[in-house]
């Protein structure tokens, strides 16, 4: 099937051809047709299937014969609410660059930066509005917004939406769109919240799933180690001089595992930054920008900071902390083997983490390939480290007085 099959106009054509697009993927070929019905639609689909030109070109597509604003300006008449600032970002890049040959125009707005020059471009009007729920709120709430127009919702990446803590937010936004709206509802993984998200604001909704929500890219070699959690960051050091080579995203699941393993890997001649969710956007965006130019090699992020964003050709993902929910491991190794390339997953794991591989392994139907061969083994009979007080409470026995404030006292006798 190529894109003209998916009856998109030639202006829209265009500019596919330009980013160099051939086919389009299977969930393009599923959502298009169904979102140019004008039909409410649930997508299941991983990171780098093409989500994004699956919702913004049949939108463009749907406004294109009403792109000229009327003498007030334009209403906004599409809004894409992302959970992330950098997501937020790139779904704006994919929309001004679909949208080369018309007139329709795009913005978009996020917090963590300056509202003021947000505020000027939204005043001159624009058909399509990109936002992050927190700002898009502030911005309602001071006047500076009218959902009033809204012809498509479009929520994306809504099972990172609800984990972090928006579900009052999406639900506050849709209702402040009006009700005839088509509403389209993107997201990695449907667990039973997104299911019930969906089921109260989508209207006889049309399902695309494309490949399993488990499914891992056959192209990823999948490696684990097993090391106790405090030789963690020598194991890494090793791997990164022996094994581990080229362009790497490390994942921690923190902020302050972030900035550690960072500031080790400086210290030992690496070219690393990181991105997490206490950065400013400006630092994140720096941080990205030197990764993508190649600047530095190594990029160290939480899961948060990291979902959604776009970087090709990845030489290997390394999980240096393995995470509690198992779609997230999904995701992480998503990043690499793109495109039909192959990549690397290597992950590290100490024994409190040992049942996270189990949950891993279920869903993806896999057996990790376990690396026994380095320096730092855990003994398999080790038992997770629980860290405990070594205080047992007062060396004083309730209600008895210490010699020496006995010897203290006067006595009147």
């Amino acid at each position: 099937m190529s894109f003209k099959d998916l009856q998109l106009n030639r202006p829209i054509l265009r500019a596919i051809a330009q980013k160099g697009y051939d086919n389009p993927t299977l969930v393009q070929e599923k959502a298009i047709p169904l979102v140019l019905d004008k039909k409410d639609v649930i997508v299941s689909a991983q990171t780098g299937t093409g989500k994004t030109a699956a919702f913004a070109l049949p939108i463009l597509q749907l406004l294109f014969d009403r792109q000229e604003g009327p003498k007030k300006g334009k209403k906004i008449k599409a809004l894409v609410v992302s959970p992330t600032r950098e997501l937020a970002i790139q779904i704006a890049e994919n929309f001004t660059s679909y949208a080369t040959h018309t007139n329709l125009t795009s913005t978009v707005i996020f917090g963590g930066a300056s509202i003021e020059p947000q505020i000027e471009k939204l005043k001159n009007g624009v058909d399509i509005l990109i936002a992050t729920p927190g700002r898009l709120l502030d911005l309602h709430k001071q006047d500076q917004i009218n959902l009033d127009y809204i012809e498509t919702l479009v929520l994306d990446e809504a099972d990172l939406m609800l984990d972090m803590g928006f579900i009052d937010d999406v639900k506050k936004i849709e209702r402040l769109c009006p009700s005839t709206k088509q509403t389209l509802l993107f997201s990695a993984t449907i667990p039973y919240k997104v299911e019930q998200l969906a089921s109260s604001i989508l209207n006889q909704p049309k399902r695309i799933e494309v490949a399993q929500n488990s499914s891992t890219s056959k192209n990823v070699n999948q490696l684990l180690y097993f090391v106790p959690k405090k030789d963690k960051i020598e194991l890494c050091l090793h791997l990164l001089r022996n094994t581990i080579k080229g362009h790497i995203i490390i994942f921690r699941r923190t902020k302050y595992g972030v900035d550690k393993l960072e500031k080790t890997l400086l210290k030992n001649g690496y070219k690393a930054d990181s991105i997490h969710g206490d950065k400013s956007q400006t630092a994140r965006q720096e941080a990205l920008n030197k990764f993508k130019k190649k600047e530095v090699n190594i990029l160290v992020a939480t899961d948060v900071a990291a979902r959604g964003i776009d970087i090709d050709n990845l030489d290997a993902v390394v999980n240096f902390d393995l995470p509690n929910v198992p779609e997230t491991y999904v995701h992480r190794i998503g990043r690499t083997a793109r495109a039909g390339q192959s990549g690397m997953a290597y992950s590290l794991c100490s024994a409190d983490e040992k049942s996270y591989v189990l949950d891993i392994q279920k869903l993806i139907h896999l057996q990790l390939d376990v690396m026994d061969d380095h320096p730092y083994p855990l003994d398999p009979k080790a038992k997770p480290i629980v860290h405990k007080s070594k205080k047992t409470g007062s060396k004083h026995k309730k209600g008895r007085k210490s010699e020496a404030s006995k010897k203290k006292k006067k006595r009147w006798y």
